[in-house]
């Protein structure tokens, strides 16, 4: 009839319509759409975390990842706030009943001058180090970095905190005021004025771990959570 024949596009359109929500209901309740909000207590630079993120987008483009960097009890809050949903610290920055998962294991090595005596050394060991000026990051709430160069070298070391980023510190050893720890994959980037050494100690490492909040209902986080510890479980990466 010619009243179905003025009806016949806009029932098409809305079929359309209704064809478009149940595809994009199936996508994000199967985790194949969605976001993912990762907070980091590090950068997430070199390997083998780079690599990992690589896996990660290659397989499930269409999940929009966004990374916010914070200290250890903003991520805390963060977490628990469901502002993130997933975070990735170092495991001396946990708190005690965080849901977590071992990810990944680096070595640490020294941040120091390219004019400092020490730079003419291949590798340092720990009594080399314990007379230096040591910069760390470190917030009113936060010394977690601090803490973490002391169980390795003992009382008596000189810390100076600074609220500030690892590549602002990196910044400040390359000026000459002092010296820093660093993994081996933060070594991969260059900082004028600034070369790495190892440090010839058995106990000379950081634990990276995965942390999510267990409620976490969305399926693309977790995929995320699932994908990143089975590809360091895979690879042996802990």
């Amino acid at each position: 009839t010619s009243g179905g024949k003025a009806v016949l596009p806009h029932i098409r359109r809305a079929l359309a319509e209704l064809d478009a929500i149940r595809h994009a209901g199936d996508q994000n309740g199967t985790g194949i759409v969605g976001e993912v909000r990762l907070a980091v207590r590090m950068p997430p630079i070199g390997e083998p975390l780079r690599s990992l993120l690589l896996g990660w987008r290659e397989k499930y483009p269409d999940v929009v990842l966004t990374v916010a960097e914070m200290n250890e009890w903003e991520i805390q809050t963060a977490i628990q706030e469901r502002r993130v949903d997933v975070a990735l610290m170092t495991s001396h920055t946990l708190w005690p009943d965080a849901v977590t998962a071992p990810l990944y294991r680096e070595r640490v090595v020294a941040a120091i001058p390219r004019e400092h005596p020490l730079s003419n050394e291949e590798a340092l060991d720990w009594e080399s180090l314990r007379k230096e000026t040591f910069l760390v990051q470190g917030w009113d709430n936060s010394q977690s970095a601090r803490e973490f160069y002391a169980s390795f070298m003992g009382s008596g070391v000189r810390f100076y905190a600074h609220a500030v980023s690892k590549q602002c510190v990196f910044a400040l050893v390359g000026a000459g005021f002092g010296i820093t720890l660093a993994t081996r994959s933060q070594s991969e980037v260059v900082f004028p004025g600034v070369v790495y050494r190892p440090i010839r100690d058995e106990n000379a490492w950081v634990d990276v771990e995965l942390v999510w909040c267990p409620d976490a209902e969305d399926p693309a986080v977790g995929r995320f959570v699932a994908f990143m510890r089975d590809e360091a479980r895979s690879r042996r990466l802990f």
